[in-house]
């Protein structure tokens, strides 16, 4: 029986460069998956700093890179996050995607925005000097941390909750998607998946990649998910003493790695 293939996957807040980062587990996830379209949400790098990029990290890139070769036929979208502001023109270069401010499309009679969502954030808009001195600081907490990252983790989860930064990003998409007719609207940044439903508009958020709870949205016939991941064949095989098994995941071998270019590292520098 062949896989199901989604309409269009999403997934966001990856913060590539980050030592909380999780990007093998979302190479995992784009290879496990098919769909027609993938978007990805925002804040898929920490940063503009390209040295702090891990090989996991140059992986993923890679493997968009593979999924945006016309021959794939899939659309690949990057839709900007608050974090990727000032990557337009090196993303569209380094991995070959269109990058958009925010992106709509239509499926099954329904009109759809994905935007990332700190357009939302009054704190994020209004203080964005203070947040750039923030995610540095974060950053460099995450070198003293414990191997598992705890306490950056803790900080996360409660700097969401203290900025209410889920209900202030909600109502504010929610009245965004109002204005422009839409039925449907998904954002990342709050790294809090969840979905709102108000007046027949409904809106997901699509979480993130950063925490012990990583978390994707799907859309197909059947409507939106928001899907947990568990990295399942992984868990077994550790148990069982044996390697992981990446190389029966979908995969092109057929094209290049990107490689770590020394002029990419310098792009934030």
């Amino acid at each position: 029986m062949d896989p199901h293939v989604y309409n269009t996957l999403i997934l966001s807040d990856l913060h590539l460069g980050a030592e909380t980062s999780r990007a093998r587990e979302a190479t995992r996830v784009l290879k496990e998956n098919r769909f027609e379209r993938l978007i990805l949400l925002g804040d898929i790098f920490a940063d503009l700093n390209f040295a702090r990029l891990t090989k996991d990290h140059w992986k993923f890139l890679g493997y968009i890179r593979k999924l945006s070769n016309p021959k794939r036929k899939i659309e690949v979208v990057w839709v900007e996050g608050n974090h990727d502001h000032g990557l337009t023109n090196i993303m569209s270069h380094l991995v070959g995607v269109r990058v958009y401010q925010e992106y709509k499309w239509q499926y099954n009679g329904l009109r759809h925005i994905a935007i990332h969502g700190h357009q939302f954030d009054g704190f994020q808009v209004s203080n964005l000097p203070l947040s750039t001195v923030g995610t540095s600081l974060y950053l460099f907490l995450q070198k003293l941390d414990f191997k598992s990252k705890p306490i950056v983790r803790m900080i996360d989860r409660l700097n969401t909750r203290w900025l209410r930064m889920s209900s202030k990003v909600s109502s504010g998409a929610l009245q965004h998607a109002r204005q422009r007719n839409a039925d449907r609207i998904f954002c990342g940044h709050t790294h809090e998946a969840i979905h709102v439903e108000q007046d027949g508009l409904h809106y997901y958020n699509t979480g993130g990649w950063v925490d012990s709870r990583l978390t994707y949205i799907t859309i197909d016939e059947r409507g939106v998910a928001i899907h947990e991941y568990k990295d399942l064949a992984e868990d077994a095989a550790a148990s069982q003493g044996q390697p992981d098994r990446d190389h029966e995941l979908i995969d092109f071998a057929d094209e290049p790695e990107i490689v770590e270019h020394p002029e990419y590292q310098k792009a934030g520098r």
